[in-house]
């Protein structure tokens, strides 16, 4: 019997992977169509970074409330609700272009609602994980997770600039709505069970605001916890830049074409890491995959700026981004197994939006000091050209390589670091296991 139980809710959240796998490359379609119409409208890059930045916003300031009302509804409801708002939006942003009223404003804007339906989505879709995996399967599960955020971002971009050009921007703006709908109906035709309330539940129970406090308070008072998201927001204030600082240093050296190869080669990391991770499972202890693999990343990392080589690129570059999702499945699985339930909402959310905390940060140092700071120093006649620059070259783009260095060797640090203190090293064993494979079969 409770085989069959696992075997069922397993089918289910294979259901629902399937439609939010579909739906991650159409969401992916549009940000491309949507990259190429703004810089083809304007001829400049500014407008994209504002794109990006009106899409991050949300998740800071919106995710904390979204959590709260994610507890309090079915968390199907809460992913029927960001699917349903964001395919309205795709709608909108298809009509006023078809109708050629679109602006850039108006991507602005629909951007940042879209991506307040978003920050629903995953605290939601982690927390239904939770109900329907068995726990020994919940790594394997964050990296079927991972494995699709990673087909979709290389899928996505190559299906787009065929469709840009045979149907128009428009044409993969109502795909993108296909792809929505499709979503919908794969969380219309299932049920995800609703999380017993615990003695965490109640306690966080109250006032909205009370609920909104909650999730911080929740990972505060859990100091294994708090080291873990401290892990994250400190190698998301790297990772977050590498995209910034990789295209300007290949450019350096290589063809746009090249560019696009090595861009690949990270993707291709990507997803390879979270097959492998889907097949593996992970390690019997969870945080030994956190911090042994971010030591691997930064490791690899460092190999990014050694020599403007292509090939040493590819390597580094494939072997830092396999990585990534082994890091985040094993951290999820262990998220998932120490909170409740019944809060994952909001702590999952506030999780969420301290981890990403870093990323404006990193995108208002990165430039300056890649500018004033870093490329200066290793020009040809700079201040390291006869010291470092005698080991990894001088001239255009070998400040950047100097800190794609400085940054792998950052995240070496604090993966020894976070290992060495006790509380974060011991936090599987700490902390007691708020799911057990028992209270699956029961729910």
């Amino acid at each position: 019997m409770m085989q069959k139980v696992s075997a069922r809710s397993m089918k289910t959240f294979i259901v629902i992977w399937t439609g939010q796998f579909v739906s991650l490359i159409g969401s992916g379609l549009t940000q491309f169509a949507l990259g190429v119409w703004v810089y083809l409208e304007t001829g400049s890059v500014t407008p994209l970074a504002l794109v990006a930045l009106f899409a991050t916003i949300p998740h800071l300031v919106v995710a904390p409330f979204a959590g709260v009302l994610v507890d309090r509804w079915d968390r199907r409801t809460a992913m029927i609700f960001s699917d349903a708002g964001a395919a309205v939006c795709t709608l909108a942003i298809a009509v006023l272009l078809y109708t050629d009223h679109l602006a850039v404003w108006h991507i602005y804007v629909t951007a940042a609602i879209s991506s307040s339906f978003s920050t629903f989505q995953w605290p939601a879709y982690s927390a239904a994980t939770t109900l329907l995996v068995p726990r020994r399967h919940l790594a394997r599960a964050a990296g079927m997770v991972q494995t699709a955020q990673s087909a979709s971002a290389i899928l996505a971009p190559m299906i787009a600039g065929v469709l840009v050009v045979t149907i128009q921007i428009w044409g993969v703006f109502a795909i993108d709505f296909a792809t929505f709908l499709f979503a919908l109906v794969t969380l219309l035709v299932i049920r995800i069970p609703r999380p017993k309330i615990t003695a965490e539940g109640q306690e966080g129970k109250g006032s909205f605001l009370k609920e909104v406090v909650f999730g911080w308070s929740y990972i505060r008072a859990r100091h294994g916890l708090l080291v873990l998201l401290m892990f994250f927001a400190g190698t998301n204030l790297v990772y977050s830049s590498f995209g910034v600082l990789f295209v300007p240093m290949v450019l350096s050296f290589a063809s746009p074409a090249v560019l696009g190869t090595l861009q690949s080669a990270g993707g291709v990391g990507m997803l390879i890491g979270g097959l492998f991770l889907s097949v593996w499972g992970g390690p019997k202890r969870q945080v030994y995959g956190v911090v042994g693999f971010g030591f691997l990343g930064g490791a690899a990392a460092i190999f990014l700026g050694v020599r403007p080589s292509p090939l040493i690129i590819a390597a580094a570059s494939f072997a830092s981004f396999f990585t990534l999702p082994i890091i985040n499945g094993c951290s999820q699985a262990i998220w998932q197994v120490k909170t409740a339930p019944d809060v994952q909402g909001r702590v999952f959310s506030v999780r969420r939006a301290i981890a990403w905390s870093t990323t404006p940060i990193s995108y208002l140092l990165v430039g300056p000091l890649a500018d004033k700071v870093f490329e200066p120093a290793l020009a040809v006649n700079g201040s390291l050209a006869g010291s470092i620059g005698e080991i990894i070259g001088t001239g255009p783009g070998r400040g950047i390589g100097l800190m794609f260095i400085v940054m792998g060797v950052f995240i070496m640090m604090v993966a020894v670091i976070s290992f060495l203190y006790p509380r974060l090293r011991n936090v599987e064993d700490e902390l007691p296991d708020m799911v057990t494979e028992e209270s699956e079969e029961d729910s």
